[in-house]
């Protein structure tokens, strides 16, 4: 990937994207940071000299291809970096439809909806889909379920799209984190009650160093699924 590439990064305010984010910045590369309203938008800006925003608010994918049709959009897309999430946890007998679909919303039907709008830039590019997914992705846990279904789904979203377009040269990859030190992390300890210790997990950073090189790897091989875990 060459150093004026241009990458779409939701997440980008905290834990894995920020790391992500400052990496690809850190070496000159063009970065398009979503966030969910203008204020978010500006903070980013601020912190990311150079770097364009892109706002829509991923819990209400519906009014997304509105809102981006009011907004610039890349004319190249060297990779679209799917970051963000949420996580509510709760047993089966307790989740409400809201805390469903919000989950949904966020951690599958955004994404999707976000792909499909940049399909044809990242066509034009032969450039890299990363869906950062989950260890929940792969198997659920108790009290897990809503959170669980929206990672296996975009599971089913990565490998349905790496078939359908591997003859455009477009990459898929999908990647597991274990837990990482995150604000999102220090919500799931809270609301298992038990007590957060980031030095427990694993380090944004290393995950960042993980996508990056997945997206600097040759064109002669393609990270599929990519699964890390604490290493203490």
């Amino acid at each position: 990937m060459t150093s004026t590439a241009t990458h779409v990064i939701t997440g980008a305010g905290s834990g894995i994207g920020a790391a992500v984010a400052r990496r690809l910045h850190a070496r000159g590369d063009d970065l398009v940071l979503h966030a969910r309203d203008a204020g978010r938008a500006k903070e980013l800006a601020a912190e990311f000299p150079g770097a364009r925003t892109l706002v829509g608010d991923l819990a209400d994918p519906d009014r997304l291809s509105w809102a981006f049709s009011h907004q610039t959009l890349p004319d190249r897309v060297d990779s679209l970096l799917h970051i963000a999430g949420v996580v509510d946890l709760g047993p089966v007998g307790e989740l409400t439809p809201k805390a469903w679909r919000h989950q949904l919303n966020v951690n599958l039907v955004a994404p999707a909806e976000l792909t499909r709008h940049f399909l044809p830039q990242l066509r034009l590019a032969q450039g890299h889909v990363v869906f950062v997914n989950s260890g929940a992705g792969l198997r659920a846990s108790p009290d897990w379920a809503a959170y669980a279904a929206s990672k296996h789904g975009l599971k089913a979203l990565a490998d349905s799209l790496r078939q359908e377009e591997h003859d455009n040269g477009v990459r898929v990859t999908s990647v597991y984190p274990g837990r990482t030190a995150s604000p999102m992390q220090a919500k799931v300890h809270q609301q298992e009650g038990k007590e957060y210790d980031a030095a427990r997990w694993i380090d944004p950073e290393s995950m960042a160093t993980t996508i990056v090189m997945a997206l600097d790897l040759p064109r002669d091989a393609e990270v599929n699924d990519l699964t890390v875990r604490p290493g203490r």
